[in-house]
């Protein structure tokens, strides 16, 4: 067994069902490439796949396609945006549940949480779980961090509200059961190589420990 795991995370499949911020255009992939990466992964037990933002592309093109390849996936919703044109609804986020996927908590309003005053780092970690918890009806576990942006005082707030995990965007590979989970992102050029490329960009060693060493950094400052 791999002591080692590659987190993926996709964000929107298909064609937008609202407009995309700059940001998100490369992150938004084509179905053709969702799927091919899909079935590289299918079978494999070293891989998790994740989902940010909670829009309608999650049930209307990722869960046909997990469901088809008996995958399992955690989905991050914003809290804030239920509802909204192009993100889910309650009703959305429970059909996820109903088959049997994770819901983990991305904040209220897609905001970065590092330097959030008080208040407002509350609102992210605390509020808006507690609106996913009354929708999915059980406890909501997982957090993963808006835009990868996390410090250590994030990081306390985080652990002193009970959350099991926590997923950031740091690339390379996790560590299995670890409270900080590296996720990498899958951008529209990437295929069903994704995973040999995230596991060969920590070969040799010293790669690796380069990036991790990078990781500490960022959590302590």
């Amino acid at each position: 067994m791999r002591l080692r795991a590659v987190n993926l995370t996709f964000h929107g499949i298909g064609d937008p069902a609202r407009p995309l911020e700059t940001d998100e255009q490369n992150v938004w992939v084509p179905r053709k490439t969702f799927l091919s990466v899909l079935d590289a992964v299918a079978g494999r037990g070293d891989v998790a796949i994740t989902f940010d933002d909670g829009n309608t592309s999650d049930v209307a093109d990722a869960l046909p396609a997990l469901r088809d390849r008996g995958l399992h996936a955690t989905f991050f919703v914003v809290a804030g945006r239920l509802g909204s044109p192009g993100f889910l609804d309650e009703a959305g986020v429970r059909a996820l549940v109903d088959a049997g996927m994770g819901i983990g908590c991305h904040g209220m309003y897609h905001r970065p949480w590092r330097r959030l005053d008080d208040g407002a780092l509350r609102e992210e970690l605390v509020e808006a779980r507690r609106i996913l918890e009354q929708v999915v009806e059980r406890p909501v576990t997982q957090a993963g961090c808006p835009f990868g942006a996390y410090d250590r005082r994030t990081l306390r707030m985080l652990h002193r509200c009970g959350y099991r995990e926590v997923y950031t965007s740091d690339r390379g590979t996790a560590r299995r059961g670890s409270w900080i989970q590296p996720r990498n992102t899958v951008h529209q050029e990437d295929g069903s190589d994704l995973i040999d490329r995230v596991l060969s960009s920590e070969r040799p060693a010293y790669k690796a420990l380069a990036l991790r060493t990078r990781h500490v950094v960022k959590r302590w400052r």
